[in-house]
């Protein structure tokens, strides 16, 4: 029996549950991101400065790459319903704890504990790449990564609104609530799947590791991520400090209308997929490198203010989201190419990176803001964005016409990155 398909080898995923794994997706993920828009809520509520309340957004971040490393090489070793049903039990109770918490540091450890165990979507995407035929891989990989995408923009949409009425805590509980709903789903409907590899726990987090070291078109599929997600959650969590300053005096729900604008981004990733099946990623980053610049000038107009500033801003927005889950739908698709066991410890290596990244992001786009304004924001997102395309320019080439692979023009593992052949 090939490891990690089901236990009756059908290689295909239904439509329908195909549509479930989005929204799955979607909803887990959410809850690293609906803080962004609920901070200022929580710096009224709790008494703290704005910039210090935005430490929550950072921590949910940070957990999430931990937990990335630490837990979704598990979904090599573990069959899938059991880890993902027990993960979103696990969420769903650092959502209570987050919810009910009397000061930041409380709130803050929860939002790591929140962010440790949201990693379901991490273990859904390669288990679905898995279960699916070569020639479709992109495109399923890119209806997942669309659902991902609803979840992170219409996150601050729901979390911006129904804490502006109910205050910051309505969407944690709420959040909670769902991730029941959700858990007793997945534990009905997911097949069962047979354990990639018997490696014990330790193996599998140095193998990590080890296919950092060993596979150059990861470490380049990770350096263009956490460039591009750096600038993207540097925007995100600067967005609400702007919008809900002097220039602008909107509350939280101006946050999540611009998000609702962005949602749209999750209409681009079928396509991305279908396009990176055709041609390959590197097409795609290139595009969606320098869409992400682009987006870095289009947000200036926000200091017009206004009706005028306002549109700048969500199309900048909806630019920006568009690049960067894009891209991501390029960069997994060539990983995911390079070994069918490793799948998951190949999707820990790039998730957590690319969420190191989006914490120092995060981190960055508050001391930007603070320092420079608005404009120190987009400065950032485009600096990083340019450094993103200049790695992509500078990146080796094959040495030989690549083989026939899964997702369509990925080059082969002979590829030189940085002048060292991938070797094994």
């Amino acid at each position: 029996m090939t490891a990690g398909l089901p236990s009756s080898a059908s290689p295909t995923l239904s439509r329908r549950l195909i549509l479930l794994l989005s929204i799955a997706c979607g909803i887990a993920v959410a809850n690293v991101y609906f803080p962004q828009a609920v901070s200022p809520l929580i710096a009224d509520d709790l008494h703290v400065t704005a910039e210090s309340a935005a430490v929550v957004v950072t921590c949910a971040q940070l957990g999430y790459a931990a937990g990335i490393f630490l837990l979704v090489p598990l979904g090599d070793r573990l069959r899938h319903r059991g880890l993902v049903t027990t993960l979103l039990l696990l969420t769903g109770a650092g959502l209570v704890l987050a919810g009910t918490a009397g000061s930041l540091p409380v709130l803050a450890v929860a939002s790591v504990l929140v962010g440790l165990t949201t990693v379901v979507p991490q273990i859904l995407i390669p288990m679905a790449a898995g279960l699916t035929a070569s020639e479709r891989r992109g495109a399923v990989t890119g209806t997942l990564l669309s659902g991902l995408i609803g979840g992170i923009l219409l996150a601050r949409t729901f979390s911006g609104v129904l804490g502006q009425w109910l205050g910051w805590r309505a969407p944690y509980l709420v959040a909670a609530a769902l991730l029941l709903v959700l858990a007793l789903a997945m534990a009905r409907a997911l097949p069962r799947t047979t354990p990639a590899t018997d490696q014990r726990y330790p193996a599998l987090l140095a193998a990590s590791l080890q296919l950092l070291r060993t596979e150059p078109l990861l470490r380049r599929s990770c350096q263009y991520q956490v460039l591009v997600f750096a600038a993207f959650s540097a925007a995100w969590t600067a967005l609400a400090l702007f919008v809900t300053g002097p220039r602008y005096d909107l509350g939280t729900p101006a946050v999540g209308v611009i998000a609702l604008v962005g949602a749209a981004s999750m209409f681009a990733t079928p396509f991305a997929g279908r396009r990176v099946d055709r041609r390959g990623p590197d097409s795609v980053n290139l595009v969606c490198m320098v869409g992400a610049i682009a987006a870095g000038a289009l947000l200036l107009t926000g200091n017009l203010g206004g009706a005028v500033g306002l549109i700048g801003l969500g199309a900048g927005m909806l630019l920006l989201d568009v690049a960067m889950q894009s891209g991501q739908v390029a960069n997994q698709a060539r990983i995911f190419a390079l070994r069918p066991e490793a799948r998951a410890r190949l999707n820990t290596a790039y998730m957590t990176c690319a969420f190191l990244g989006g914490s120092a992001g995060s981190w960055l786009g508050v001391r930007a803001y603070s320092a420079f304004g608005w404009s120190g924001v987009c400065g950032l997102v485009a600096l990083l964005s340019g450094l993103a395309l200049v790695r992509h320019v500078l990146r080796g080439r094959p040495l030989k016409a690549p083989a026939e692979v899964t997702a369509a023009s990925v080059p082969t593992e002979t590829e030189e990155d940085d002048g060292v052949p991938a070797g094994r």
